[in-house]
């Protein structure tokens, strides 16, 4: 199971994300519809913040997508779920809006906390993955004291 769980998490590492690259013929790509940053700073110690952002598409015809952002370490075991700034709301299948034309920046904080507890997470490498609407996203993180 945890082999399983482990192909299933990294499966999108990299993935999924759109470039506004120039295509073929120097058509240009359209602008991604969910793009999962890069958490600052990396490394950390005590606490981070991941930014993603939201293409206006994604909330055409007043649609919400759901969202959610999960912690992982390298055993594919459940760390932590980060919060989402502003709301103070765990980012845990939640359902977001966009008041403005185009894209929404958004922003995720962790406290470096083992969830549920008061307990600082070991040094080391761990993933953070973002859930739009069942699709995935994945980067990961290091955790250096």
């Amino acid at each position: 199971m945890k082999l399983y769980s482990w192909a299933v998490l990294v499966g999108g590492l990299g993935g999924g994300l759109l470039s506004g690259a120039h295509g073929v013929f120097g058509q240009t790509t359209p602008p991604p519809l969910v793009e999962l940053k890069q958490n600052y700073p990396n490394p950390f110690n005590p606490a981070t913040t991941i930014p993603f952002t939201l293409n206006g598409d994604l909330f055409a015809n007043g649609h919400r997508p759901r969202v959610s952002l999960k912690i992982y370490n390298v055993l594919a075991q459940l760390v932590a779920t980060p919060i989402l700034q502003g709301t103070g709301e765990e980012l845990d299948n939640l359902e977001l809006t966009c008041s403005t034309a185009g894209s929404c920046a958004f922003t995720a904080y962790w406290d470096g906390k083992v969830l549920k507890t008061d307990r600082e997470a070991a040094s080391g490498v761990y993933i953070y993955q973002l859930v739009v609407d069942g699709r995935r996203f994945t980067k990961k993180m290091i955790v250096m004291k």
